[in-house]
């Protein structure tokens, strides 16, 4: 391994993946350090994740930044949760919000007490027992002081790049204009030296790192880094994407519509809508999307649709000699739960906690790679829980995702589940108990029997505590403003 100091980063790409590494290196570790972007404007960015999940709080806290600036120059809306209707099967709906269901105690979950209430006659759906759920049911939401940070956005993509651009800049990170033409490799160790720009320009660097989408220029184009393809388990290979005016108030939760050969989103920001199809080409072609998806929308189109081919599956190693893959370049995870800016973002701060600052170290590499795989694979099993647990067989594709294999890790997380309405989580994983419960649960998976720890509590005493619970979670959500309200007087965009 190279034992030269770090001193000079390169990073390869622009978008969101670049400029959020730009950003978290030039603010919180980059003093001793030189730090310059390369992108060109005639390479235009995918920029269709306009929709988070609540663990951005946590970058955007680590930068300094204010929740209220961020919002109204992105364009941004609140998001509590994604509404996953035609899943199960066509015409009905469930959501599964950000927050907590219900209390817990020491030996299970709040889910046990929700099912004895069912044999109770207790009838209440399980959102009932979540504030981010009602509430958005309701379209209300507040931030309040010393609040929980249990929502996330819909933003514009573009204009968040843009944004961390001035970010980055003001703490010193050179953007270079130029389009990549060559990765110029050592020929004894084969780490990578420099970029060559098709107009000439060298761009030498100790440590590179790629954000380069899909082309992967960096770790595969030049390292040649392999990946693993998961279409087997996903077989989605395409998306289309539209913008739209708004045809009416933003609601505070992502729509992702089932349909027969995939699904469709509907994200819906300030003063537009972000809208998209996801397909698979074997079953639906493209001039069959374009005309389904045109279909299914409200408000005049502010673009002409584009379609976007992708490949699920993972980088075998997000970071090979001295070169980091971030965003695209990595793997890709379908869209379904909003997971792509904060895969992005856990590379960023997984390089800052392993930074090589006094040369590059294999241990460090594998413990990098180690966590970015287990990640990426809890990710993806979430991701196949919506696809395989459903009871639509009605097209191909619905029948294909019913009937083929999964991974170990996800049956044995179904079996446990089915069975006793059990969960557990390792320490690292993204989506927890609550999440898992609803997709569950929204899938149409009942578990058999609850812990038998529920029957210490008596009848009358189970019906007070449950009914507490929906009693102040609906209290609090009685307190907060319309959405859309909130959104006017906190962070409204200028444009809007």
């Amino acid at each position: 391994m190279k034992s030269e100091q770090i001193r000079r980063v390169v990073i390869a790409g622009g978008g969101t993946a670049g400029w959020m590494t730009a950003a978290a290196l030039g603010k919180l570790i980059g003093k001793n350090l030189d730090i310059t972007l390369v992108e060109s404007d005639a390479i235009g960015t995918v920029g269709v994740g306009e929709a988070t999940i609540p663990t951005l709080h946590v970058f955007h806290q680590l930068l300094g930044l204010k929740e209220s600036e961020v919002m109204a120059a992105t364009n941004a809306t609140f998001k509590l949760g994604i509404n996953f209707e035609n899943w199960r099967v066509p015409g009905e709906d469930y959501l599964h919000s950000f927050g907590f269901l219900g209390k817990d105690c020491w030996a299970c979950g709040f889910q046990h007490f929700w099912l004895k209430g069912l044999k109770q006659n207790i009838d209440h759906p399980i959102g009932d027992y979540c504030r981010e759920h009602l509430a958005a049911r309701e379209q209300r939401f507040a931030v309040l002081p010393d609040q929980e940070r249990n929502h996330a956005y819909h933003l514009d993509a573009t204009l968040y790049a843009k944004f961390l651009r001035k970010f980055s800049e003001s703490y010193g990170v050179k953007r270079v204009e130029g389009k990549i033409e060559d990765v110029r490799l050592n020929a004894e160790h084969g780490f990578i030296e420099a970029l060559k720009l098709s107009d000439g320009v060298t761009i030498e660097g100790d440590l590179f790192v790629d954000c380069t989408g899909f082309s992967s220029l960096l770790i595969e184009g030049a390292l040649h880094t392999g990946y693993d393809d998961w279409t087997h388990w996903l077989p989605c290979d395409r998306a289309m994407a539209v913008q739209t005016e708004s045809t009416g108030p933003a609601i505070p939760f992502t729509r992702a519509i089932a349909h027969e050969s995939g699904w469709q989103w509907r994200i819906p920001l300030q003063t537009r809508v972000g809208n998209g199809l996801v397909y698979c080409s074997r079953y639906l072609d493209d001039e069959g999307a374009k005309a389904f998806l045109l279909a299914n929308i409200e408000g005049r189109l502010l673009n002409e649709p584009r379609i976007i081919p992708f490949r699920t599956g993972t980088r075998r190693k997000h970071w090979n000699k001295n070169c980091i893959a971030v965003g695209l370049s990595s793997g890709f995870i379908e869209p379904m739960e909003s997971t792509s800016i904060h895969l992005i973002q856990r590379n960023i701060v997984r390089l800052m906690q392993l930074f090589p600052s006094g040369g590059i170290v294999q241990a460090n590499i594998d413990e990098f790679n180690n966590q970015a795989m287990a990640e990426m694979e809890h990710i993806r099993d979430f991701i196949i829980l919506h696809y395989h647990v459903t009871d639509r067989a009605d097209s191909k594709f619905w029948r294909y995702c019913r009937s083929m294999q999964i991974p170990d890790s996800l049956a044995h997380r179904i079996e446990m589940f089915k069975e006793s309405g059990l969960i557990f989580k390792q320490a690292q994983e993204l989506f927890g108990d609550s999440s898992w419960i609803q997709v569950m649960l929204g899938q149409g998976l009942m578990p058999r029997r609850y812990h038998p720890i529920v029957d210490l509590m008596g009848g009358k005493e189970l019906a007070e505590f449950l009914g507490n619970i929906r009693r102040n979670v609906r209290h609090q959500v009685e307190n907060m403003p319309d959405h859309r309200q909130f959104i006017d007087h906190y962070c409204k965009s200028p444009s809007a």
